[in-house]
């Protein structure tokens, strides 16, 4: 039996807002994509997928979707959408989008129709509408709190204008948490998924996966403040008590509850119904314990990895890290999926401290995560080595920043527009055939001053760059025979040096430790992270903070 393409896929995220301007408005658009697909296609990946692009009032940069059958026109029109799958497929690139089935915006006409409507009305019953406590009901329904910080609970006005119900928002408040016991959300959500497979979608990247079931008696929960830690592994510390929070919370009255499996059931045989290995993978942030459910044979295919993806820089930690997730999915036979960052999580280079030596550190780091077995996923500007951009307050759009107060930075560092040509700002950003009366330096979020170096222009032309790397790594998964192999073996690390088999003629060697290493491998250098790395004949010298593929 031929192995589906998902088991072992390089997937590129574009973040379509910052991806390419291509009318000069300052915010990218789909058009932008089509003009720089030949540059994701060069790249190597197999598919890409599309953060969303729906009719949105853009609370949540486009999460809070108004419409989920639609194209925003701030990114272009449903024409602009098909021609972009159908401009992938033709460069051998499947295509998957984001779907966001656990709230909608609270613009969208469902929500609209409950605000009109009366308590327990059937239109009230999309959502998660609940009286509130204490006298007059002013007080929120449970403790429950949102995940953008402050209460999961806003209080309406009625249609009389009295002080009313409660709605539930795991996230902001323009972003109310749908129903899914409720028939009408069931059937809207698989309509969903049909209007974009009828459209050419090989696949779904599935949001708040975790979240849609919840215990429906709505009980308090005694750990309310980790739920947050449950949803957004990036805060967690890295600590067994911040670990055990999350488990205690997971399994709790809100997320990742055994009836979401249901729905996917549902999608599952939906996603059977079509041709060509169509595909939905799951944005849980769960223990490797909780995460084989999400991908049985009968619900979803893949789930991201959260625990590697917050891995630091430590071989014994990177060890238990990739051993717990094989030997989890082994029990279900799902591919693993391996990934440094995305667009809600910190940068890799600047999670793995910054600068220079964090960028060393996420180079040597995507050596591991490209040669393990199971699919890879590089989110836009990975592969230029970016780091997160320290945004003036003003700036700032994510509503973290305001539900907190701005306690919290929120992830604006992460989705600055990319870099693709000179010294300036907007580095190219901005199509040169846009609008010439457009103001080419005003962009959704401001870049930074010394992204020079770091255009895709001044990158191609030095062999030196994480490009170069990253095309070569891309390049060497589809062509080396150890990479297309089931077989792999990680060694006790000794010393910081992290060593990785797979099949028969491959190694990965990486130094994390603070000095220099001797790779026990010999053999001949196909990637190396760091231009210092050196090979004297067989003998390979790992300085820290590098890595390399070797031909063994």
């Amino acid at each position: 039996m031929t192995t589906p393409w998902w088991h072992g896929a390089a997937v590129y995220q574009i973040y379509p807002r910052s991806f390419r301007d291509a009318n000069g408005d300052g915010t990218g658009d789909l058009r932008g994509i089509i003009d720089e697909l030949a540059y994701v296609a060069a790249l190597g990946v197999d598919a890409i997928w599309l953060s969303p692009f729906y009719r949105s009032p853009q609370h949540d940069s486009g999460y809070d979707v108004a419409d989920p059958r639609s194209v925003d026109p701030m990114y272009g029109t449903l024409d602009d959408a098909r021609e972009l799958i159908e401009q992938a497929h033709a460069r051998g690139m499947r295509v998957l989008v984001d779907v966001v089935p656990n709230h909608s915006s609270f613009e969208r006409e469902w929500f609209q129709e409950a605000l009109a409507s009366l308590p327990g009305s059937a239109e009230r019953s999309r959502y998660h509408f609940l009286d509130g406590r204490g006298p007059g009901g002013g007080t929120p329904p449970t403790n429950w709190q949102s995940m953008f910080g402050g209460s999961a609970w806003t209080r309406i006005t009625e249609p009389d204008g009295t002080p009313g119900q409660w709605y539930l928002h795991l996230f902001d408040a323009s972003q109310p948490d749908l129903n899914w016991t409720n028939p009408d959300v069931r059937a809207d959500g698989l309509e969903t998924l049909r209007f974009w497979l009828d459209l050419g979608a090989d696949g779904f990247r599935v949001d708040v996966a975790l979240g849609l079931a919840k215990d429906m008696t709505y009980p308090d929960i005694d750990d309310a403040e980790g739920l947050i830690l449950a949803l957004r592994m990036d805060l967690d510390d890295g600590s067994e008590e911040s670990r055990a929070r999350r488990r205690r919370v997971a399994n709790s009255a809100i997320l990742d509850r055994d009836e979401v499996q249901e729905i996917y059931r549902d999608w599952r045989s939906l996603l059977n119904s079509y041709p060509g290995d169509r595909m939905a993978v799951a944005e849980a942030w769960v223990p490797p314990e909780r995460a084989a459910r999400y991908v049985a044979p009968d619900t979803l295919h893949q789930i991201f990895n959260f625990d590697f993806m917050s891995v630091p820089w430590d071989a014994d930690r990177i060890l238990a890290v990739v051993e717990k997730t094989m030997r989890e999915l082994e029990t279900v036979l799902a591919p693993p999926t391996w990934a440094l960052s995305n667009h809600d999580t910190p940068r890799v280079v600047s999670r793995l401290g910054g600068g220079s030596e964090g960028r060393r550190r996420a180079r040597a780091l995507a050596l591991v995560a490209h040669c393990l077995p199971g699919s890879v996923y590089v989110f836009q500007g990975e592969e230029l080595g970016l780091a997160d951009v320290e945004l003036p307050d003003d700036a700032r759009q994510d509503p973290v920043w305001f539900r907190t107060n701005g306690e919290q930075k929120g992830r604006d560092g992460a989705r600055v527009p990319l870099p693709w040509s000179g010294d300036v700002p907007p580095y190219g950003f901005r199509s040169t055939d846009a609008d010439a009366d457009a103001d080419a330096d005003v962009l959704w979020l401001p870049q930074p001053q010394d992204w020079a170096p770091f255009t895709v222009a001044a990158e191609e032309s030095d062999p030196s760059s994480t490009l170069w790397q990253y095309r070569a790594m891309l390049r060497l998964r589809r062509a080396h025979p150890g990479l297309r192999s089931e077989a792999w073996e990680m060694t006790e690390p000794q010393g910081g040096l992290l060593l990785i088999r797979r099949g028969d003629g491959f190694a990965c060697v990486v130094n994390c430790g603070s000095m220099p290493r001797t790779s026990p491998v010999p053999g001949r250098i196909l990637v190396a992270s760091d231009s210092s790395v050196v090979a004297e004949g067989d003998s390979i010298e790992l300085p820290p903070s590098t890595g390399v593929w070797i031909q063994t």
